[in-house]
This record gives C-alpha cells, structure tokens and sequence, in this order.
C-alpha cells in the first residue's frame, strides 16, 4: 500500500494495513540551498521509509522575508545565527514588509524538486509559520514581547500580522502549486496557557490563523495544524480549520491522543517524543511508543510522527526504528 493510501485512511477517520510514519528535523547545513535541502529531504524519506513527508524549511526564512538578517551557522548542529532582527523596538513595526521574497521562494523550488522526486505516492506538507510566530522571530523569538506589544499596541502589531498572513496565503499556494499535498502550519508556543489565555488568543491571534488556514486552495488536502508547547488551549484545534492536529502528548499539561482527537474531531499526528527516545533511543522504546499510539486509538486516524521537530543529533537507528514499528 502507498503512503499517500494510508494518509487517506488517517484523514478519514480509518486505519488502513497500518498508520503512516514520518518524522522531520532540520539539517541546518543544507538548508541554505534549495538543491540541497530537496536532495538530503529525498534521501531521508526513501532511506527512513517516511509515508509523507513534512517538508522542513530553512530554520531562519520567514524571519528573513520580513527584513531579519541570519547567517549560516556552518555547523549541522547549530541554528542559523541571527545578525539583526527586523523589529528590534516598537516603531520598527511599521516597516515591516515582505522585503527578501528570495528566502521564501527558496522554500518553494526546493519542495517542487521533493514532490517531483517522490512522486504523488509519497505526499508532501510545506511547513508554514502563523503569523504570530513569524512576529516573535521578527523581534528576536521573544514570545513574551511580541504577545505584550500586541496585547499593548494592537493597533500597531495587529496590521502587520495581516500583512504576514497575506504573505503566508501567497507562499502556501505557491507550494500547492508546486506539488505539495498541503501545510503544516506551525503555531509555536503561542496556544499555550502559559503565554497566553485561550479568550486572549481567540480575540488577539486567532483570526489571523483562520485568515490563512481559510484561504488555502481546494486542492489542498493534506493540512495539518501544529500545537507546540506545552499546557495547550487545546480547544483553539476546533477552530483551525485542518484536517489532522500535530502536538507532543510528552509535554506537561497536553492531552493524550485520544483525548486530542476526540476535542479537535480530526486525526491526530503524534504519539513519540522527539525529546527523549527519538533521540537517544532504543529502537525498543520506540517501539514501545508507537504500540502505545496504536493500541490508544485503535489505529484509527493516527499518523505516527514526533510531537515536534527531532534535534539534528538524532541517530538515524532511531529513525528506521520508525517505520520498523509499525512493520513488525
């Protein structure tokens, strides 16, 4: 059976001969070139046995479209480093425009060249940043300012958010159109109660969301809204328009996958802690987590993944016990 047959059964609610797998992290070295990027994306998801891929984009693009300035690290194990951020006070808000259009572009052609070499069996998800995260990483990545600013001057922040939303639709159909099956649209941090009250989030943040979330092309199908942190809002998913949730059952204070399926009434993407036992193992306990997943749900619109993004110190035994899992 395809990966794209089972990512069907999941999105509909059923299970087919097993739950589709995938994982993601970033290789920050490759990152800087869209030929690179495809070429070490391809080879993970052929090597690794990925049913779909969530295709991982330069760690650093989204700020850098909206005027931050980043260099490569040169190292797989570091981020790329930031050498100005684009909003560094209160009045640089105003200025804030889709200024390097080249750093999203990159993240286009290089997914075409993934979806080109995967072919339509292996769907693949374009990752897409909310608003709102793009703004904390427009500051610095300091959550806290960019929620108190907003909270403080929304008349300043709340423009510039649509503006980042207006650019967000544009690059998600550009992806579309360029062979992804869909997004992944990234809420980092924000829908967590400790940053940010669910009645606060709904009035401050979520139509922003929904502003992307509801303008993405009928041809994609395959859209998956993450929840990352921990002590989740959890009931923001019913509002997030999608057709799988993805958040770590491993952090404090979130619900297990049952629970979260039966909130946001979709699939649910998940089940192993990218923390710990992706990262340093044994395949036994991973295959211990992926039994767990299964056996909570029945199957039944799961799609195996980590909670989260898996640290590039990750040891690829720990990778293809993935898809061995869920084999055996």
């Amino acid at each position: 059976m395809t990966g794209r047959k089972r990512v069907e059964s999941a999105l509909a609610m059923k299970v087919a001969d097993r739950p589709p797998v995938a994982a993601w992290g970033h290789t920050y070295r490759e990152e800087w070139a869209p030929e690179d990027l495809a070429a070490v994306t391809v080879e993970r998801a052929r090597r690794f046995g990925w049913d779909f891929v969530k295709f991982q984009v330069r760690a650093s693009c989204f700020a850098e479209a909206f005027g931050s300035v980043y260099h490569p690290s040169g190292h797989r194990l570091r981020a790329p480093i930031l050498i100005r951020p684009a909003v560094p006070d209160l009045d640089s808000w105003a200025s804030v425009e889709l200024m390097n259009r080249q750093a999203l572009d990159d993240q286009v052609d290089s997914i075409r060249l993934v979806a080109r070499a995967l072919g339509p069996h292996v769907p693949v998800i374009q990752t897409v940043f909310s608003p709102i995260t793009v703004g904390g990483y427009l500051v610095g990545k300091s959550q806290s300012r960019v929620v108190r600013e907003l909270r403080k001057h929304p008349e300043v922040v709340a423009p510039v958010l649509e503006r980042i939303a207006d650019a967000l639709v544009d690059f998600s159909r550009r992806s579309v159109k360029a062979g992804a099956a869909g997004i992944f649209y990234a809420i980092s941090g924000y829908a967590g109660r400790n940053v940010m009250s669910e009645d606060a989030y709904r009035d401050l943040v979520l139509p922003s969301d929904q502003s992307v979330l509801g303008a993405l092309p009928a041809d994609a199908w395959f859209n998956a809204v993450h929840l990352c942190g921990s002590n989740l809002n959890f009931g923001l998913a019913r509002d997030l328009p999608s057709q799988a949730v993805s958040w770590s059952i491993h952090n404090q204070g979130n619900p297990s996958l049952a629970a979260g399926r039966e909130i946001a009434r979709r699939a649910v993407m998940g089940g192993l802690s990218q923390r710990s036992t992706l990262v340093y193992g044994p395949p036994a306990k991973i295959k211990s987590e992926a039994d767990r997943a299964v056996k909570e749900t029945g199957g039944r619109g799961l799609l195996l993944a980590p909670g989260c993004s898996v640290s590039p110190r990750v040891r690829e035994t720990n990778l293809e016990a993935i898809a061995s899992a869920m084999a055996a």
